[in-house]
């Protein structure tokens, strides 16, 4: 299961990430995974400044946003990375490690998570390409939107053909390690979240009495 959030991002957030892009230092992609042979792209040198601020404004959008927080169930959220794809860029079909380093901290990766920050038209190509039971869902998001997908499916960025593809990226550790568990209880959320009003209060109550202690099993286990 895969979350679209069409406005993680406000428009000037858009903006002053896209700033701070541009007066950036990036560096070699693989500097974060050097023996990856499907992998090429750039990625902000995260000793900068302007990198540290990028992070930090995507994960106050996290932070703000219902959607992310009742689906991710997030424990741990890797500082998130800015990318960019010029033409010829691409990065092949992969599985994202299943742990990543995060100075002295390793993060489970359980979702993965696209924000892209410019216009789909500024380039061609650079489509997220998620492979899922055998077909293939192509994603090319609006500025300010975000993808989260589940760790553990193949994926790949389409070569860029045209422009420039400048997104970022992050990795989340769930308090709700099982995939299917956390599918239940997102969707039992948000059916508790519109539909509650429309039953009565008897049946409310016994949504409640199920959403909360599926919580009570499945979390933090």
């Amino acid at each position: 299961m895969f979350l679209r959030i069409e406005n993680l991002l406000e428009p000037g957030e858009v903006k002053r990430l896209r700033e701070i892009a541009a007066n950036t230092r990036f560096v070699d992609g693989r500097a974060t995974n050097p023996a990856s042979t499907v992998k090429n792209n750039t990625q902000a040198d995260t000793a900068e400044p302007g990198a540290q601020e990028a992070s930090r404004l995507i994960m106050q959008a996290f932070g703000r946003s219902p959607e992310f927080t009742n689906f991710c169930f997030a424990e741990l959220v890797a500082p998130p990375l800015l990318t960019k794809y010029a033409p010829g860029m691409t990065y092949g079909e992969h599985i994202d490690a299943a742990e990543i380093q995060v100075g002295r901290q390793r993060i489970r990766t359980d979702l993965s998570c696209t924000v892209f920050l410019n216009d789909p038209e500024a380039y061609e190509g650079g489509e997220l390409d998620i492979r899922l039971q055998g077909h293939h869902l192509a994603i090319k998001g609006r500025p300010g939107e975000a993808v989260v997908y589940p760790s553990t499916t193949f994926h790949r960025v389409r070569e860029v053909t045209k422009g420039e593809r400048l997104v970022a990226i992050t990795f989340i550790q769930s308090r709700v390690r099982d995939g299917v568990e956390r599918e239940i209880l997102f969707e039992l959320g948000e059916f508790y979240a519109f539909e509650a009003e429309n039953v009565s209060w008897e049946n409310r109550q016994r949504l409640e009495f199920v959403l909360q202690n599926l919580k009570r099993r499945w979390l933090d286990r």
